[in-house]
């Protein structure tokens, strides 16, 4: 088959997160399956990088992204020429796949698809959500319609069913559970440069995913540990100046730094140097960096309240917490003090990844749903 995915944003400094590493893994096992597949979406690159033609092995269709609507992050991303793109690659596929949030990348896709008069599937990955400023009621005017449009609908998590449900109504398309996935990593052990003591956070330093919770971490851990060296990585939303001034204030400044935002590559470089991997995020559905860390390897630190929490402490495979600074820094300190307890980690949460995350499992369920189009 031929597949077309969308998603609106690729970027060097994985921006976009979740929905961008989900299409990628998506499509590369479907061309491992033989499938012809493409994405296409915008591209941002550091100092105007030109885009790669491809991500990871998948062919990459892109234009660059452009701000038409001021003030908007992502959402309000452009350029017109991916509109032909959009045309003339949803002509060709065979199934189309939409991962769709309330921004002009995703209204586009939806309209060219209702246009071209093909069948799609949408992914929301939590993004669509009962809204009711101004402006995302004009929004939805366009774009609740096309989305009612799908085949069906992917959702993660009964959260975001139920979010879903307010927003689309009782008219709205079937939603079909599907989780992420990923495969574990065929790096060997012998190929890890893991030193013991980096501590790393991969993620975008937004409030949402408190930064600041793991500096104080740091602080705590480093009184017991001067070994211990810890990292921040991810592009910045707002938490970077009040990070800053949690180092200086701390007078940590010589243990804790600031990487900057990484691509991919980069991102799974840093997951496998690391011995320990810390996402002290709250209420998040379905964190792909834990997966991401899991399937490299790397011994996980996360809270209870994350939607595949449950699961890993069930398995051994991560020490959960409730996410207070003193509570991950006794589940990061066990860990640099105990290797036989990070190998343990290490293995059990391979085998959640093998086992239940499984990007195998996710394909068998997608390729089910893209025949019966």
């Amino acid at each position: 088959m031929r597949l077309l995915h969308v998603v609106t944003l690729v970027s060097d400094d994985g921006a976009f997160g979740g929905p961008t590493s989900v299409a990628a893994a998506q499509l590369e096992e479907c061309a491992a399956r033989g499938h012809d597949v493409r994405l296409v979406s915008l591209w941002r690159g550091k100092g105007a990088a030109p885009a790669p033609r491809r991500v990871g092995t998948v062919p990459f269709v892109s234009r660059p992204a452009r701000r038409l609507v001021p003030g908007r992050g992502c959402l309000g991303l452009m350029h017109p020429l991916l509109l032909w793109d959009l045309w003339r690659e949803t002509g060709r596929a065979d199934a189309v796949h939409l991962h769709a949030g309330r921004d002009l990348v995703s209204l586009a896709a939806l309209a060219v698809a209702r246009l071209r008069g093909r069948d799609y599937v949408t992914q929301t990955h939590g993004m669509v959500e009962p809204r009711t400023a101004p402006v995302a009621r004009v929004f939805d005017r366009l774009f609740v319609p096309l989305l009612r449009g799908a085949r069906a609908c992917l959702v993660l998590t009964e959260r975001e069913r139920r979010e879903l449900c307010a927003v689309l109504g009782p008219d709205g398309p079937p939603l079909v559970d599907l989780p992420n996935g990923l495969r574990v990593s065929t790096v060997t052990d012998a190929d890890r440069t893991r030193t013991g003591h980096d501590v790393v956070f991969l993620a975008r330093l937004h409030p949402r995913k408190r930064p600041e919770a793991f500096v104080e971490m740091a602080a705590l851990v480093h009184k017991e540990s001067d070994e211990a060296r810890f990292t921040l990585y991810g592009a910045d939303e707002g938490s970077l100046p009040a990070v800053r001034r949690l180092i200086e204030d701390r007078g940590i400044g010589h243990v804790v730094s600031y990487g900057g935002a990484l691509d991919h590559a980069a991102a799974l470089a840093a997951y496998r140097r690391a011995a320990v991997y810390v996402l002290p995020s709250v209420q998040e559905p379905f964190p792909m960096t834990v997966l991401e860390a899991l399937a490299e390897g790397t011994p996980v630190v996360c809270t209870d309240s994350n939607g595949i929490a449950a699961e890993l402490a069930r398995r051994e495979a991560a020490l959960v917490t409730d996410g207070s600074p003193e509570a991950l820094a006794d589940a990061v300190g066990r860990l640099l003090a105990d290797p036989e307890l990070r190998h343990r980690l290490a293995e059990a949460g391979r085998r959640a990844i093998d086992e239940v995350f499984s990007i195998r499992a996710v394909v068998d369920r997608l390729e089910k749903l893209y025949r019966e189009g």
